[in-house]
């Protein structure tokens, strides 16, 4: 932990991030979160989880609960790095961002300006050129929600692993609905938005986050796919839970060509990194509009089309979502929270923040339970309406 600790506080470019502890929650929060936080880990299966709360810049809450290996046992730590599946869909957003500011591109460029492979796709509504890169980063654009639709058993990859395999699949692809005119999840979106990526800088997608994101954050033990054998410690494995029966999911996996869509590993304290520049720090502005402008962060943030409440999106009476140009707004009441969740492969994660009170948390979960009596999405959202009404308020 002392190592992780001096390697993030190193960092030039956003030295508000230096500090990871500060003044606590009284104790009249933070023993009855803490309580609620761990019994309904318990309750619901969860073999092991991490939580954060941040004020300002300042980290006032933090847990680590359970186990990140069951053979040989292994607790949760700070160095603990989960895998944070479609969280990783903002950092692609952030990137493309910054294309944009750069000049490189607007958001209501045609994707087929970029990727002339799209041609071939089958448009019932219109022309492919009317599909653009704002579409796809609200989900809006009418592709399909999985990349890969038709695996179908375990030795089969995890994901495509070659951009050549989704352009095999462009002619047998159609575009589901009228490009603009309502939400719908799309993994396949977002590989696109990293194709974009990869064509416009000359960098492997994950060369180009390093080099522009997760150093210049300090996020220096975080990565993508497949652990570097010195960090292979950290992680964590994940786990399904159903009907009673707990499993190991794969263990240090490759997300394919998917990557840009859910291939971030990382521990809690990165993350914690991410959620202060997130928040911002106006005594810091300079160094922090150096990777992407508040201006643009703050333009990502607004609602383009709502979220029809689901299985994925559950919701309390009187709360909404919306679906921005990367990330979620969910509203209640007066409150309106900025995040993103993220499941995949037994982990489960979520962050929101409030831009005005400049509040927020991050939570991961290793263990996938699906059942009624014990689910981990459903405390998920639990945990949200708690820290809604305790915390944010």
């Amino acid at each position: 932990m002392r190592l992780l600790r001096s390697a993030l506080c190193a960092i030039a470019l956003l030295p508000l991030a230096c500090s990871l502890s500060a003044q606590p929650l009284a104790a009249s929060k933070s023993a009855p979160l803490k309580s609620f936080y761990e019994s309904g880990l318990h309750r619901n299966g969860i073999v092991g989880s991490s939580l954060a709360l941040l004020d300002g810049n300042r980290v006032v809450f933090h847990d680590f609960y359970g186990l990140q290996r069951l053979e040989p046992q292994q607790p949760v730590d700070e160095n603990t790095t989960y895998h944070w599946a479609s969280i990783t869909k903002t950092f692609t957003a952030i990137a493309i961002m910054q294309l944009r500011d750069r000049g490189l591109l607007s958001l209501d460029d045609p994707v087929v300006q970029y990727i002339p492979e799209l041609a071939v796709v089958h448009d019932p509504y219109g022309p492919i050129s009317a599909i653009t890169i704002r579409q796809l980063m609200s989900h809006s654009a009418g592709f399909r929600d999985p990349t890969w639709p038709w695996r179908s058993a375990d030795w089969q990859p995890f994901e495509p692993t070659q951009w050549s395999q989704i352009v095999a699949m462009l002619p047998y692809t159609n575009v589901e609905f009228r490009p603009g005119s309502r939400y719908s999840y799309s993994n396949l979106g977002i590989v696109f938005l990293g194709q974009i990526i990869e064509r416009l800088s000359g960098d492997p997608y994950e060369a180009y986050m390093y080099k522009n994101v997760l150093e210049p954050l300090g996020m220096y033990h975080s990565y993508f796919d497949r652990s570097p054998y010195t960090l292979l410690r950290y992680r964590s494995h994940s786990y399904d839970l159903k009907s009673g029966k707990l499993t190991e999911d794969p263990f240090n996996f490759n997300t394919g060509i998917t990557r840009s869509n859910g291939g971030l590993n990382s521990p809690i304290a990165d993350m914690k990194r991410y959620l202060q520049f997130l928040i911002g720090d106006p005594a810091h502005r300079e160094e922090s509009d150096a990777i992407l402008k508040r201006s643009s962060l703050e333009e990502m943030w607004k609602p383009l089309l709502p979220v029809p409440a689901d299985s994925d999106h559950p919701s309390r009476s009187g709360a909404h979502d919306f679906v921005t140009a990367g990330f979620f707004v969910h509203t209640d009441g007066s409150l309106h929270l900025v995040g993103k969740s993220g499941s995949q492969n037994g982990f489960l994660s979520q962050f929101y923040l409030d831009p005005v009170s400049r509040k927020a948390y991050i939570v991961v979960y290793n263990t996938d339970a699906e059942g009624v009596a014990q689910n981990t999405l459903t405390f998920d959202g639990q945990l949200r309406d708690f820290l809604i009404d305790h915390f944010f308020r």
